[in-house]
């Protein structure tokens, strides 16, 4: 191995979708629309799976980091939309916890975290979690979301992270159903085992 470093390469036309740094997301339902919208334009483009995520300031309302699901094309499992956008806004406020460096941040995300991104979250600095579709939906389609405790949103809760669940679920559900309509590759799924 002549390069240990690790390169995720963000889509190119993220650019393209990205709101403009003045634009404000001031509630929840306004969160999960770029997270579904970054979802979206993920499939269309074939560059992963169905899942959007980002970290907003809620204190100021602004983005910090986008996150699409990179698993397909960067063949790397690990690559979530949540850890994908949690990994950008880590880099950009340059501390490993946002709340050390001062956010009041949320993690939006267009499904609820499989059991990966779910154990990321406590140590993320994170004071919100946003979820569009459940896990329930994700599996409906084929996903395999991994063993989490039924508790897992008052397991979060109890480490000072409120859970949001449902945020425009319909939404959110009608892009996994696409992603399957269209053929979408379902790694990590049950017809794997």
């Amino acid at each position: 191995m002549s390069d240990p470093a690790i390169h995720l390469p963000m889509p190119a036309w993220l650019s393209e979708v990205l709101p403009p740094p003045e634009q404000l997301f001031e509630t929840p339902e306004s969160r999960m629309r770029l997270a579904i919208e970054l979802a979206e334009h993920n499939i269309r483009h074939g560059s992963g799976g169905p899942f959007g995520a980002a970290v907003f300031d809620l204190d100021s309302g602004r983005l910090i980091a986008p996150g699409v699901n990179l698993v397909t094309s960067t063949c790397c499992s690990v690559a979530h939309a949540e850890l994908v956008a949690l990994m950008l806004a880590q880099k950009y406020v340059g501390s490993f916890s946002l709340a050390d460096a001062g956010r009041n941040a949320e993690l939006t995300s267009s499904t609820e975290p499989c059991a990966m991104c779910l154990g990321a979250l406590p140590w993320a600095g994170l004071k919100q979690l946003a979820c569009g579709a459940r896990e329930t939906d994700a599996r409906a389609v084929g996903f395999d979301e991994g063993d989490k405790p039924p508790q897992w949103p008052g397991l979060l809760e109890k480490r000072g992270i409120r859970v949001l669940r449902d945020i425009c679920r319909p939404q959110a559900v009608a892009v996994l159903q696409q992603y399957r309509r269209m053929g979408g590759e379902i790694y990590n799924g049950r017809a794997h085992k």
